[in-house]
């Protein structure tokens, strides 16, 4: 079978973070490794910082990836941050992103992402390939997902980045990175974990030299992944210091604070955007009111201080320390908040069960539209920052044996995947 070995593109466009391959020879492919002070290695944030300037077009400067942190870093006031806005592809609620005076759609933020992406590569994506293969999760996330809307936004996103784009699931980018150095016949379960979704794909691989070495046999998604075990933590270690749970008087009466203040902490489409004259207003009247107005005051000052980036930096910290230890420190400290807490694995475990019991769920759908049976599956490829959790790997060491579970390049197997699919000579038998 014929295979394009130049020209092709792998893009693995992730909710928390993003990877670009190149296919250089036959079943090869190499990773973008991005260049400059800011960079990273082959790992590029999916995050977008803005903020206002005279000197160019349309008076608002951007950045992405690591660059948009250290601007968001360095003046944390005078910009605005946004991440994981891969999370609202499929989410007909969100029309637009207004950042300071301009209002951006989804695809607009995708383009300008794709454009620093691109300036930071040292090059290496300046030509413009012949093939692009984006990964797409199985399951998109977001309340009512719409593929259908995802797809469209999609295509306006990358309509103008390569000459040909297919789209193909993310876990099955990973299965055939892991495929290519299998020697021997095999049926593959992938576990792709991201920051928005964890995905499951079945996949056959036939012997080395076969006409086409892997075959598709099922797949299943669900919208729960690291941001959603970030939320968790969130929710029981800084929400309460900011009024989650607490009362506020309305003439007579004493209501519950509104639940909608606190999921907004867990959407940044929402969050990000929090700081604008009306809201500010609005939970300026709710301190008033509030029975612990100095736990409004605490929400006010993350929001005022554009704290969103440090407050999930440090979430994300705890849990990662979690997935080695068994016990570590949450430690956000800035002016006005200090919260400090001991948290035990266990405790964690507890908070994400009902996340976890979903997951296994999934896997089962996975396995059911496969027509395969657990004993049938040889080995486990656990990919994505989340498979590292421990309550996450002992869910596939319980079901299917730790001998056949296998890990690795958790951040990069699908993006080199993606592009050894790329060489493919009929790449629509794996695009969705």
């Amino acid at each position: 079978m014929r295979q394009i070995t130049d020209g092709v593109l792998g893009l693995d466009f992730g909710t928390t973070n993003s990877v670009a391959a190149l296919a250089t020879a036959p079943g090869v492919s190499e990773l973008v490794e991005f260049q400059g002070a800011k960079a990273t290695g082959a790992v590029f944030r999916s995050a977008l910082c803005y903020w206002q300037d005279d000197e160019v077009k349309g008076g608002i400067a951007h950045e992405a990836g690591p660059w948009a942190i250290a601007e968001y870093l360095a003046f944390p006031q005078d910009s605005r941050f946004i991440q994981s806005f891969k999370s609202v592809a499929a989410t007909p609620l969100f029309e637009h992103a207004t950042i300071f005076d301009k209002r951006y759609r989804f695809e607009e933020l995708g383009r300008m992402f794709l454009g620093r992406l691109t300036a930071h590569a040292g090059g290496r994506l300046d030509r413009r390939p012949e093939r692009i293969v984006v990964g797409v999760p199985v399951e998109f996330a977001g309340f009512r997902a719409d593929p259908a809307l995802a797809r469209e936004r999609y295509d306006r996103m990358f309509e103008t980045f390569g000459t040909r784009i297919h789209y193909v699931y993310e876990p099955l980018g990973a299965a055939f990175s892991y495929a290519a150095g299998l020697d021997h016949a095999a049926t593959l379960l992938v576990a792709d974990f991201g920051g928005g979704t964890s995905d499951f794909s079945v996949v056959r691989v036939a012997e080395p030299g076969a006409a086409r070495r892997c075959l598709p046999l099922g797949s299943a998604g669900i919208g729960i992944a690291g941001d959603r075990f970030d939320y968790r933590i969130l929710d029981r270690l800084v929400l309460p210091f900011l009024g989650k749970g607490g009362c506020y008087r309305s003439f007579d009466k004493v209501l519950d604070i509104p639940l909608s203040f606190f999921s907004d902490f867990g959407d940044w489409s929402k969050l990000a955007l929090m700081r604008n004259p009306k809201t500010m207003d609005a939970l300026e009247r709710l301190r008033r009111a509030a029975l612990e107005p100095e736990a409004v005051g605490r929400m006010i000052t993350v929001i005022e201080n554009e704290l969103g980036y440090p407050l999930y930096d440090a979430v994300g910290r705890v849990k990662r320390a979690l997935s080695t230890e068994t016990e570590a420190d949450f430690a956000f400290n800035a002016p006005g908040l200090d919260i400090n807490a001991r948290v035990t694995r266990a405790e964690f475990e507890d908070w994400i069960a009902e996340d976890v019991a979903r997951i296994a769920a999934t896997v089962d759908t996975a396995l059911a539209k496969a027509g395969v049976e657990a004993a049938a599956i040889d080995r486990v490829f656990l990919t994505g920052g989340s498979s590292l959790i421990p309550a996450i790997r002992r869910l596939f060491e319980d079901r299917f044996g730790r001998d056949r579970i296998a890990t690795g390049n958790e951040l990069t197997s699908i993006a080199h995947g993606l592009a050894l699919i790329g060489q493919e000579e009929d790449v629509t038998e794996w695009a969705v």
